[in-house]
Protein backbone atom coordinates (compact mmCIF):
# COMPACT_ATOMS: atom_id res chain seq x y z
CA UNK A 1 0.00 0.00 0.00
CA UNK A 2 1.65 3.19 -1.08
CA UNK A 3 -0.08 6.44 -0.35
CA UNK A 4 0.34 9.44 -2.63
CA UNK A 5 1.29 12.61 -0.78
CA UNK A 6 1.06 16.22 -1.81
CA UNK A 7 4.24 17.98 -2.93
CA UNK A 8 4.17 20.18 0.19
CA UNK A 9 3.68 18.53 3.58
CA UNK A 10 0.19 18.80 5.06
CA UNK A 11 0.27 20.62 8.39
CA UNK A 12 -1.00 18.78 11.49
CA UNK A 13 -4.48 19.55 12.81
CA UNK A 14 -4.91 21.46 16.03
CA UNK A 15 -7.41 21.68 18.88
CA UNK A 16 -10.93 20.32 18.46
CA UNK A 17 -10.38 19.47 14.77
CA UNK A 18 -7.69 16.97 15.75
CA UNK A 19 -9.89 15.49 18.49
CA UNK A 20 -12.91 15.09 16.23
CA UNK A 21 -10.75 13.80 13.37
CA UNK A 22 -9.26 11.16 15.65
CA UNK A 23 -12.74 10.13 16.86
CA UNK A 24 -14.12 9.86 13.31
CA UNK A 25 -11.18 7.87 11.94
CA UNK A 26 -11.16 5.61 15.00
CA UNK A 27 -14.91 5.02 14.66
CA UNK A 28 -14.48 3.92 11.04
CA UNK A 29 -11.61 1.61 12.03
CA UNK A 30 -13.66 0.26 14.94
CA UNK A 31 -16.57 -0.52 12.61
CA UNK A 32 -14.27 -2.31 10.16
CA UNK A 33 -12.37 -4.41 12.72
CA UNK A 34 -15.60 -5.18 14.59
CA UNK A 35 -16.93 -6.91 11.49
CA UNK A 36 -14.02 -9.36 11.44
CA UNK A 37 -15.15 -10.84 14.78
CA UNK A 38 -18.80 -9.88 15.36
CA UNK A 39 -20.09 -12.79 13.24
CA UNK A 40 -18.04 -15.46 15.07
CA UNK A 41 -20.53 -16.16 17.87
CA UNK A 42 -23.49 -15.59 15.53
CA UNK A 43 -22.51 -18.37 13.09
CA UNK A 44 -24.80 -21.05 14.57
CA UNK A 45 -27.78 -18.66 14.48
CA UNK A 46 -27.00 -17.49 10.92
CA UNK A 47 -26.44 -21.06 9.70
CA UNK A 48 -29.64 -22.30 11.39
CA UNK A 49 -31.76 -19.42 10.08
CA UNK A 50 -30.48 -19.82 6.51
CA UNK A 51 -30.66 -23.64 6.57
CA UNK A 52 -26.99 -24.57 6.18
CA UNK A 53 -24.42 -26.31 8.37
CA UNK A 54 -22.19 -24.35 10.77
CA UNK A 55 -19.20 -25.41 8.67
CA UNK A 56 -20.73 -23.73 5.63
CA UNK A 57 -21.49 -20.79 7.90
CA UNK A 58 -17.75 -20.13 8.34
CA UNK A 59 -17.83 -18.79 4.77
CA UNK A 60 -19.39 -15.70 6.32
CA UNK A 61 -15.99 -15.09 7.95
CA UNK A 62 -13.65 -16.36 5.26
CA UNK A 63 -15.37 -14.59 2.33
CA UNK A 64 -14.86 -11.24 4.10
CA UNK A 65 -11.22 -12.03 4.90
CA UNK A 66 -10.26 -13.24 1.42
CA UNK A 67 -11.90 -10.29 -0.38
CA UNK A 68 -10.24 -7.93 2.11
CA UNK A 69 -6.84 -9.54 1.47
CA UNK A 70 -7.22 -9.11 -2.29
CA UNK A 71 -8.23 -5.45 -1.92
CA UNK A 72 -5.35 -4.42 0.37
CA UNK A 73 -2.60 -4.39 -2.31
CA UNK A 74 -4.80 -2.14 -4.49
CA UNK A 75 -4.88 0.66 -1.91
CA UNK A 76 -1.65 2.28 -3.13
CA UNK A 77 -2.78 2.49 -6.75
CA UNK A 78 -6.27 3.71 -5.83
CA UNK A 79 -4.83 6.37 -3.52
CA UNK A 80 -2.59 7.78 -6.22
CA UNK A 81 -5.47 7.73 -8.70
CA UNK A 82 -8.25 9.23 -6.56
CA UNK A 83 -6.62 10.73 -3.45
CA UNK A 84 -6.55 9.62 0.18
CA UNK A 85 -9.64 11.46 1.44
CA UNK A 86 -11.91 10.64 -1.52
CA UNK A 87 -10.87 6.97 -1.42
CA UNK A 88 -11.39 6.74 2.34
CA UNK A 89 -14.85 8.34 2.08
CA UNK A 90 -15.82 6.04 -0.79
CA UNK A 91 -14.61 3.01 1.16
CA UNK A 92 -16.67 3.98 4.24
CA UNK A 93 -19.85 4.70 2.26
CA UNK A 94 -19.59 1.45 0.24
CA UNK A 95 -18.97 -0.42 3.48
CA UNK A 96 -22.23 1.01 4.89
CA UNK A 97 -24.17 -0.06 1.77
CA UNK A 98 -22.67 -3.57 1.74
CA UNK A 99 -23.42 -3.95 5.48
CA UNK A 100 -27.06 -3.07 4.80
CA UNK A 101 -27.15 -5.66 1.99
CA UNK A 102 -25.65 -8.32 4.32
CA UNK A 103 -28.50 -7.75 6.77
CA UNK A 104 -31.08 -8.12 3.98
CA UNK A 105 -29.54 -11.33 2.55
CA UNK A 106 -32.29 -13.97 2.09
CA UNK A 107 -29.96 -16.99 1.84
CA UNK A 108 -26.39 -18.06 2.57
CA UNK A 109 -25.18 -17.67 -1.04
CA UNK A 110 -26.31 -14.04 -1.13
CA UNK A 111 -24.91 -13.33 2.34
CA UNK A 112 -21.49 -14.74 1.35
CA UNK A 113 -21.50 -12.61 -1.82
CA UNK A 114 -22.36 -9.44 0.12
CA UNK A 115 -19.77 -10.26 2.81
CA UNK A 116 -17.15 -10.62 0.06
CA UNK A 117 -18.23 -7.22 -1.29
CA UNK A 118 -18.05 -5.79 2.22
CA UNK A 119 -14.53 -7.15 2.70
CA UNK A 120 -13.36 -5.84 -0.67
CA UNK A 121 -14.60 -2.26 -0.22
CA UNK A 122 -13.18 -2.27 3.34
CA UNK A 123 -9.65 -2.87 2.00
CA UNK A 124 -8.45 0.77 1.85
CA UNK A 125 -10.20 1.87 5.05
CA UNK A 126 -7.72 0.79 7.72
CA UNK A 127 -4.43 1.79 6.01
CA UNK A 128 -5.92 5.17 5.03
CA UNK A 129 -7.27 5.77 8.53
CA UNK A 130 -3.67 5.35 9.74
CA UNK A 131 -2.31 7.68 7.06
CA UNK A 132 -4.89 10.42 7.74
CA UNK A 133 -4.45 10.09 11.49
CA UNK A 134 -0.66 10.41 11.27
CA UNK A 135 -1.07 13.52 9.10
CA UNK A 136 -3.24 15.02 11.85
CA UNK A 137 -0.49 14.91 14.50
CA UNK A 138 2.99 16.43 14.70
CA UNK A 139 5.71 13.87 14.01
CA UNK A 140 6.79 14.03 17.67
CA UNK A 141 3.32 12.78 18.63
CA UNK A 142 3.10 9.99 16.01
CA UNK A 143 3.53 7.38 18.75
CA UNK A 144 0.56 8.84 20.65
CA UNK A 145 -1.54 8.82 17.47
CA UNK A 146 -0.80 5.17 16.74
CA UNK A 147 -1.28 4.15 20.37
CA UNK A 148 -4.79 5.64 20.24
CA UNK A 149 -5.43 3.95 16.89
CA UNK A 150 -4.19 0.63 18.29
CA UNK A 151 -6.62 0.94 21.21
CA UNK A 152 -9.45 0.95 18.66
CA UNK A 153 -8.20 -2.19 16.95
CA UNK A 154 -7.93 -3.93 20.33
CA UNK A 155 -11.32 -2.83 21.71
CA UNK A 156 -13.21 -3.84 18.54
CA UNK A 157 -12.34 -7.57 18.72
CA UNK A 158 -13.29 -7.45 22.43
CA UNK A 159 -16.67 -5.89 21.68
CA UNK A 160 -17.34 -8.00 18.56
CA UNK A 161 -18.23 -11.35 20.15
CA UNK A 162 -20.02 -9.72 23.10
CA UNK A 163 -22.06 -7.33 20.96
CA UNK A 164 -22.68 -9.99 18.31
CA UNK A 165 -23.88 -12.48 20.92
CA UNK A 166 -26.19 -9.99 22.63
CA UNK A 167 -27.70 -8.81 19.32
CA UNK A 168 -28.20 -12.40 18.10
CA UNK A 169 -29.91 -13.49 21.34
CA UNK A 170 -32.03 -10.37 21.92
CA UNK A 171 -32.79 -8.92 18.47
CA UNK A 172 -31.75 -10.89 15.34
CA UNK A 173 -28.49 -11.59 13.52
CA UNK A 174 -29.04 -9.09 10.63
CA UNK A 175 -28.57 -6.30 13.17
CA UNK A 176 -24.90 -7.23 13.60
CA UNK A 177 -24.56 -5.66 10.14
CA UNK A 178 -27.17 -2.89 10.45
CA UNK A 179 -25.34 -1.28 13.40
CA UNK A 180 -22.59 -0.25 10.95
CA UNK A 181 -24.96 2.19 9.23
CA UNK A 182 -25.25 4.94 11.89
CA UNK A 183 -21.60 4.57 12.96
CA UNK A 184 -20.40 4.78 9.36
CA UNK A 185 -22.57 7.78 8.48
CA UNK A 186 -21.37 9.75 11.51
CA UNK A 187 -17.71 8.84 10.83
CA UNK A 188 -18.05 9.77 7.14
CA UNK A 189 -19.74 13.10 7.91
CA UNK A 190 -17.11 14.23 10.42
CA UNK A 191 -14.22 13.00 8.24
CA UNK A 192 -15.47 14.89 5.19
CA UNK A 193 -15.98 18.08 7.21
CA UNK A 194 -12.43 18.02 8.59
CA UNK A 195 -10.33 16.37 5.85
CA UNK A 196 -11.92 17.40 2.55
CA UNK A 197 -9.44 20.30 2.12
CA UNK A 198 -6.47 18.03 2.99
CA UNK A 199 -6.61 15.86 -0.12
CA UNK A 200 -3.40 14.23 -1.36
CA UNK A 201 -2.02 14.78 -4.85
CA UNK A 202 -3.30 12.45 -7.56
CA UNK A 203 -1.77 11.16 -10.76
CA UNK A 204 -2.60 8.57 -13.38
CA UNK A 205 -0.57 5.43 -12.76
CA UNK A 206 -0.79 2.07 -14.57
CA UNK A 207 -2.52 -0.80 -12.82
CA UNK A 208 -1.13 -4.31 -13.02
CA UNK A 209 -4.39 -5.79 -14.28
CA UNK A 210 -2.94 -9.21 -15.14
CA UNK A 211 -1.22 -9.46 -11.75
CA UNK A 212 -4.46 -8.54 -9.99
CA UNK A 213 -6.47 -11.08 -12.03
CA UNK A 214 -3.95 -13.81 -11.19
CA UNK A 215 -4.07 -12.81 -7.52
CA UNK A 216 -7.88 -13.12 -7.47
CA UNK A 217 -7.74 -16.47 -9.29
CA UNK A 218 -5.22 -18.27 -7.08
CA UNK A 219 -6.42 -16.86 -3.75
CA UNK A 220 -10.07 -17.50 -4.65
CA UNK A 221 -9.39 -21.06 -5.88
CA UNK A 222 -7.32 -21.85 -2.79
CA UNK A 223 -10.02 -20.61 -0.42
CA UNK A 224 -12.79 -22.47 -2.26
CA UNK A 225 -10.66 -25.63 -2.06
CA UNK A 226 -10.20 -25.20 1.69
CA UNK A 227 -13.87 -24.42 2.36
CA UNK A 228 -15.38 -27.11 0.12
CA UNK A 229 -12.74 -29.79 0.76
CA UNK A 230 -14.39 -31.27 3.84
CA UNK A 231 -17.81 -31.30 2.24
CA UNK A 232 -16.57 -32.97 -0.98
CA UNK A 233 -14.12 -35.44 0.64
CA UNK A 234 -11.03 -33.51 -0.35
CA UNK A 235 -8.87 -34.96 -3.12
CA UNK A 236 -11.30 -37.78 -3.84
CA UNK A 237 -13.35 -35.06 -5.54
CA UNK A 238 -12.67 -33.84 -9.09
CA UNK A 239 -13.84 -30.36 -8.06
CA UNK A 240 -11.26 -30.12 -5.27
CA UNK A 241 -8.49 -31.46 -7.53
CA UNK A 242 -9.40 -28.86 -10.16
CA UNK A 243 -9.38 -26.04 -7.62
CA UNK A 244 -6.02 -27.22 -6.27
CA UNK A 245 -4.50 -27.23 -9.76
CA UNK A 246 -5.97 -23.78 -10.55
CA UNK A 247 -4.60 -22.39 -7.26
CA UNK A 248 -1.14 -23.90 -7.81
CA UNK A 249 -0.83 -22.91 -11.48
CA UNK A 250 -2.32 -19.46 -10.77
CA UNK A 251 0.17 -18.90 -7.96
CA UNK A 252 3.10 -19.95 -10.18
CA UNK A 253 2.04 -17.59 -12.99
CA UNK A 254 1.41 -14.84 -10.40
CA UNK A 255 4.98 -15.18 -9.07
CA UNK A 256 6.50 -15.11 -12.56
CA UNK A 257 4.42 -12.12 -13.68
CA UNK A 258 4.96 -10.05 -10.53
CA UNK A 259 8.73 -10.60 -10.62
CA UNK A 260 8.96 -9.38 -14.23
CA UNK A 261 6.30 -6.62 -14.45
CA UNK A 262 7.41 -2.97 -14.24
CA UNK A 263 4.46 -1.98 -12.03
CA UNK A 264 3.62 -5.10 -9.98
CA UNK A 265 0.53 -5.05 -7.78
CA UNK A 266 2.64 -6.82 -5.12
CA UNK A 267 6.35 -6.00 -4.66
CA UNK A 268 7.84 -9.48 -4.23
CA UNK A 269 11.40 -8.13 -4.15
CA UNK A 270 10.76 -7.37 -0.47
CA UNK A 271 11.29 -11.07 0.24
CA UNK A 272 15.00 -10.56 -0.43
CA UNK A 273 15.15 -8.93 3.00
CA UNK A 274 15.56 -11.42 5.85
CA UNK A 275 13.73 -9.28 8.43
CA UNK A 276 10.78 -8.80 6.11
CA UNK A 277 10.16 -12.45 5.26
CA UNK A 278 10.86 -13.77 8.75
CA UNK A 279 8.65 -11.14 10.41
CA UNK A 280 5.88 -11.34 7.81
CA UNK A 281 5.68 -15.15 7.85
CA UNK A 282 5.81 -15.30 11.66
CA UNK A 283 2.99 -12.75 11.82
CA UNK A 284 0.90 -14.55 9.19
CA UNK A 285 1.22 -18.06 10.64
CA UNK A 286 0.65 -16.85 14.20
CA UNK A 287 -2.41 -14.85 13.14
CA UNK A 288 -3.79 -17.86 11.22
CA UNK A 289 -3.38 -20.04 14.34
CA UNK A 290 -4.93 -17.38 16.56
CA UNK A 291 -7.91 -16.70 14.29
CA UNK A 292 -8.63 -20.40 13.67
CA UNK A 293 -8.84 -21.00 17.41
CA UNK A 294 -10.97 -17.88 17.91
CA UNK A 295 -13.55 -19.45 15.54
CA UNK A 296 -13.42 -22.96 17.07
CA UNK A 297 -13.96 -21.94 20.71
CA UNK A 298 -17.41 -20.26 20.38
CA UNK A 299 -18.59 -23.01 17.99
CA UNK A 300 -17.70 -25.67 20.57
CA UNK A 301 -19.27 -23.72 23.44
CA UNK A 302 -22.58 -23.17 21.64
CA UNK A 303 -22.98 -26.51 19.90
CA UNK A 304 -21.73 -28.89 22.57
CA UNK A 305 -21.54 -27.03 25.90
CA UNK A 306 -25.00 -25.44 25.93
CA UNK A 307 -23.81 -21.81 25.86
CA UNK A 308 -25.93 -19.07 24.31
CA UNK A 309 -24.39 -16.64 21.81
CA UNK A 310 -24.24 -13.98 24.55
CA UNK A 311 -22.47 -16.33 26.98
CA UNK A 312 -19.99 -17.37 24.28
CA UNK A 313 -19.39 -13.69 23.58
CA UNK A 314 -18.73 -13.06 27.26
CA UNK A 315 -16.12 -15.83 27.22
CA UNK A 316 -14.37 -14.23 24.22
CA UNK A 317 -14.70 -10.58 25.26
CA UNK A 318 -11.94 -10.30 27.94
CA UNK A 319 -9.24 -11.12 25.37
CA UNK A 320 -8.55 -7.42 24.93
CA UNK A 321 -8.56 -6.25 28.54
CA UNK A 322 -4.89 -6.86 29.32
CA UNK A 323 -3.97 -6.01 25.72
CA UNK A 324 -5.34 -2.49 26.23
CA UNK A 325 -3.28 -2.13 29.42
CA UNK A 326 0.02 -3.45 28.03
CA UNK A 327 -0.06 -2.16 24.42
CA UNK A 328 0.94 1.45 25.27
CA UNK A 329 3.86 0.08 27.34
CA UNK A 330 4.99 -2.07 24.42
CA UNK A 331 4.66 0.85 22.01
CA UNK A 332 6.80 3.12 24.23
CA UNK A 333 9.53 0.54 24.93
CA UNK A 334 9.80 -1.41 21.65
CA UNK A 335 12.50 1.00 20.47
CA UNK A 336 14.61 0.22 23.55
CA UNK A 337 13.98 -3.53 23.92
CA UNK A 338 14.82 -6.07 21.20
CA UNK A 339 11.41 -6.70 19.55
CA UNK A 340 12.44 -10.34 19.03
CA UNK A 341 12.27 -10.78 22.80
CA UNK A 342 8.78 -9.30 22.93
CA UNK A 343 7.59 -11.51 20.04
CA UNK A 344 9.09 -14.59 21.72
CA UNK A 345 7.27 -13.74 24.95
CA UNK A 346 4.03 -13.34 22.98
CA UNK A 347 4.37 -16.78 21.35
CA UNK A 348 5.17 -18.40 24.71
CA UNK A 349 2.03 -16.90 26.26
CA UNK A 350 -0.08 -17.97 23.25
CA UNK A 351 1.30 -21.51 23.67
CA UNK A 352 0.48 -21.44 27.40
CA UNK A 353 -3.09 -20.28 26.74
CA UNK A 354 -3.71 -22.97 24.12
CA UNK A 355 -2.16 -25.65 26.33
CA UNK A 356 -4.56 -24.60 29.12
CA UNK A 357 -7.48 -24.91 26.69
CA UNK A 358 -6.27 -28.35 25.58
CA UNK A 359 -7.03 -29.56 29.13
CA UNK A 360 -10.69 -28.52 29.05
CA UNK A 361 -13.38 -31.15 29.58
CA UNK A 362 -17.16 -31.17 29.40
CA UNK A 363 -17.34 -30.31 33.12
CA UNK A 364 -15.32 -27.06 32.71
CA UNK A 365 -17.19 -24.12 34.22
CA UNK A 366 -17.51 -20.56 32.89
CA UNK A 367 -14.50 -19.16 34.77
CA UNK A 368 -12.23 -22.08 33.91
CA UNK A 369 -12.89 -21.42 30.23
CA UNK A 370 -12.56 -17.63 30.59
CA UNK A 371 -9.18 -17.50 32.44
CA UNK A 372 -7.07 -18.46 29.37
CA UNK A 373 -8.96 -15.83 27.35
CA UNK A 374 -7.96 -13.14 29.86
CA UNK A 375 -4.31 -14.26 29.80
CA UNK A 376 -4.37 -14.22 25.99
CA UNK A 377 -4.66 -10.43 26.13
CA UNK A 378 -1.02 -10.29 27.28
CA UNK A 379 0.06 -12.28 24.21
CA UNK A 380 -1.88 -9.94 21.91
CA UNK A 381 -0.24 -6.83 23.40
CA UNK A 382 3.24 -8.20 22.69
CA UNK A 383 2.30 -9.56 19.26
CA UNK A 384 1.55 -6.92 16.61
CA UNK A 385 3.83 -3.96 17.42
CA UNK A 386 7.09 -5.98 17.86
CA UNK A 387 6.47 -8.10 14.77
CA UNK A 388 5.59 -5.04 12.65
CA UNK A 389 8.80 -3.40 13.90
CA UNK A 390 10.82 -6.47 12.85
CA UNK A 391 9.08 -6.75 9.46
CA UNK A 392 9.59 -3.09 8.49
CA UNK A 393 13.00 -2.55 10.10
CA UNK A 394 15.79 -1.30 7.86
CA UNK A 395 13.46 -0.37 5.00
CA UNK A 396 13.69 3.09 3.40
CA UNK A 397 10.56 5.20 4.03
CA UNK A 398 9.34 4.93 0.43
CA UNK A 399 9.16 1.12 0.65
CA UNK A 400 7.35 0.91 4.00
CA UNK A 401 3.83 1.30 2.52
CA UNK A 402 4.43 -1.53 0.00
CA UNK A 403 5.94 -3.72 2.72
CA UNK A 404 2.99 -3.03 5.02
CA UNK A 405 0.55 -3.90 2.24
CA UNK A 406 2.26 -7.19 1.42
CA UNK A 407 2.63 -8.27 5.06
CA UNK A 408 -1.04 -7.43 5.67
CA UNK A 409 -2.06 -9.43 2.61
CA UNK A 410 -0.19 -12.45 4.03
CA UNK A 411 -1.75 -11.96 7.47
CA UNK A 412 -5.33 -11.60 6.24
CA UNK A 413 -4.99 -14.57 3.87
CA UNK A 414 -3.51 -16.66 6.67
CA UNK A 415 -6.48 -15.75 8.87
CA UNK A 416 -8.88 -17.10 6.24
CA UNK A 417 -6.77 -20.25 5.76
CA UNK A 418 -6.57 -20.70 9.54
CA UNK A 419 -10.36 -20.59 9.85
CA UNK A 420 -10.89 -23.22 7.15
CA UNK A 421 -8.04 -25.44 8.34
CA UNK A 422 -9.11 -25.30 12.00
CA UNK A 423 -12.76 -26.16 11.32
CA UNK A 424 -11.76 -28.99 8.95
CA UNK A 425 -9.28 -30.47 11.42
CA UNK A 426 -11.81 -30.07 14.25
CA UNK A 427 -14.49 -32.08 12.44
CA UNK A 428 -12.05 -34.72 11.19
CA UNK A 429 -10.64 -35.30 14.67
CA UNK A 430 -14.19 -35.39 16.08
CA UNK A 431 -15.14 -38.11 13.57
CA UNK A 432 -12.05 -40.11 14.56
CA UNK A 433 -12.78 -39.77 18.30
CA UNK A 434 -16.45 -40.62 17.69
CA UNK A 435 -15.48 -43.88 15.98
CA UNK A 436 -13.09 -44.77 18.80
CA UNK A 437 -15.62 -43.96 21.54
CA UNK A 438 -18.42 -45.91 19.84
CA UNK A 439 -16.23 -49.02 19.91
CA UNK A 440 -16.26 -48.89 23.71
CA UNK A 441 -20.09 -48.74 23.85
CA UNK A 442 -20.80 -52.48 24.04
CA UNK A 443 -22.25 -55.08 26.37
CA UNK A 444 -18.88 -55.52 28.09
CA UNK A 445 -18.57 -51.86 29.06
CA UNK A 446 -19.59 -51.11 32.66
CA UNK A 447 -19.88 -47.36 31.97
CA UNK A 448 -22.04 -47.89 28.89
CA UNK A 449 -24.34 -50.39 30.65
CA UNK A 450 -24.69 -48.03 33.62
CA UNK A 451 -25.61 -45.10 31.38
CA UNK A 452 -28.11 -47.21 29.40
CA UNK A 453 -29.70 -48.44 32.65
CA UNK A 454 -29.97 -44.88 34.02
CA UNK A 455 -31.62 -43.58 30.87
CA UNK A 456 -33.96 -46.57 30.81
CA UNK A 457 -34.91 -45.97 34.44
CA UNK A 458 -35.74 -42.36 33.53
CA UNK A 459 -38.42 -43.56 31.11
CA UNK A 460 -36.54 -43.33 27.81
CA UNK A 461 -37.42 -45.82 25.05
CA UNK A 462 -34.58 -47.98 23.63
CA UNK A 463 -34.36 -45.65 20.61
CA UNK A 464 -34.25 -42.58 22.86
CA UNK A 465 -31.57 -44.21 25.01
CA UNK A 466 -29.40 -44.77 21.94
CA UNK A 467 -30.04 -41.15 20.89
CA UNK A 468 -28.91 -39.88 24.30
CA UNK A 469 -25.81 -42.10 24.24
CA UNK A 470 -24.95 -40.80 20.75
CA UNK A 471 -25.39 -37.21 21.97
CA UNK A 472 -22.96 -37.84 24.83
CA UNK A 473 -20.49 -39.48 22.44
CA UNK A 474 -20.77 -36.45 20.11
CA UNK A 475 -20.15 -34.07 22.99
CA UNK A 476 -17.07 -36.01 24.11
CA UNK A 477 -15.81 -36.38 20.52
CA UNK A 478 -15.91 -32.65 19.78
CA UNK A 479 -14.43 -31.82 23.19
CA UNK A 480 -11.49 -34.14 22.46
CA UNK A 481 -11.20 -32.71 18.94
CA UNK A 482 -11.08 -29.19 20.41
CA UNK A 483 -8.33 -30.31 22.77
CA UNK A 484 -6.38 -31.71 19.80
CA UNK A 485 -6.64 -28.44 17.85
CA UNK A 486 -5.65 -26.35 20.89
CA UNK A 487 -2.68 -28.60 21.74
CA UNK A 488 -1.42 -28.73 18.16
CA UNK A 489 -1.69 -24.94 17.89
CA UNK A 490 0.31 -24.53 21.12
CA UNK A 491 3.13 -26.66 19.68
CA UNK A 492 3.12 -24.66 16.43
CA UNK A 493 3.47 -21.38 18.36
CA UNK A 494 6.62 -22.78 19.99
CA UNK A 495 7.99 -23.75 16.57
CA UNK A 496 7.48 -20.15 15.36
CA UNK A 497 9.95 -18.75 17.92
CA UNK A 498 13.13 -19.70 15.95
CA UNK A 499 11.64 -17.96 12.88
CA UNK A 500 11.56 -14.67 14.78
CA UNK A 501 15.22 -15.06 15.74
CA UNK A 502 16.25 -15.48 12.09
CA UNK A 503 15.67 -11.73 11.82
CA UNK A 504 18.52 -9.34 12.52
CA UNK A 505 18.18 -6.94 15.47
CA UNK A 506 15.61 -4.36 14.38
CA UNK A 507 17.00 -0.97 13.38
CA UNK A 508 14.86 1.90 12.06
CA UNK A 509 12.18 2.75 11.38
CA UNK A 510 11.31 3.81 14.90
CA UNK A 511 8.52 2.14 16.76
CA UNK A 512 6.08 4.88 15.91
CA UNK A 513 6.97 4.68 12.21
CA UNK A 514 6.66 0.91 12.25
CA UNK A 515 3.36 1.14 14.07
CA UNK A 516 2.06 3.19 11.19
CA UNK A 517 2.15 0.05 9.10
CA UNK A 518 0.39 -2.02 11.72
CA UNK A 519 -2.81 -3.96 11.34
Amino acid sequence: MSNATAPTPIQPLEGSARVWGTIALSAATFMNVLDTSIANVSLPAIAGDLGVSSTQGTWVITSFAVANAIAVPLTGWLTQRFGQVRLFMTSVLLFIISSWLCGLAPNMTTLIAFRALQGFVAGPMIPLSQTLLLSSYPRAKAGLAMAMWSMTTLVAPVMGPLLGGWITDNISWPWIFYINIPVGLIAAGITWAIYRKRESATRKVPIDGIGLALLVIWVGAMQLMLDKGKELDWFHSAVILTLAVVALVGFAFFLIWELTDKHPVVDLSLFKRRNFWSGAFATAVAYGLFFGNVVILPLWLQQFMGYTATQAGMIMAPVGMLAIIFSPIVGLTVGKVDPRRYATFSFLVFALVLWMRSNFNTQADFWTIMIPTIIQGVAMAFFFIPLVTITLSGLPPDRIPAASGLSNFLRITAGAIGTSAATTLWENRAALHHAQLVESVNSGSTAANSAIANFGASGFSPEQVLGQINRLVDQQSFMLASNDVFYGSAILFLFLIPLVWLAKPAKGPGASDAAAGAH
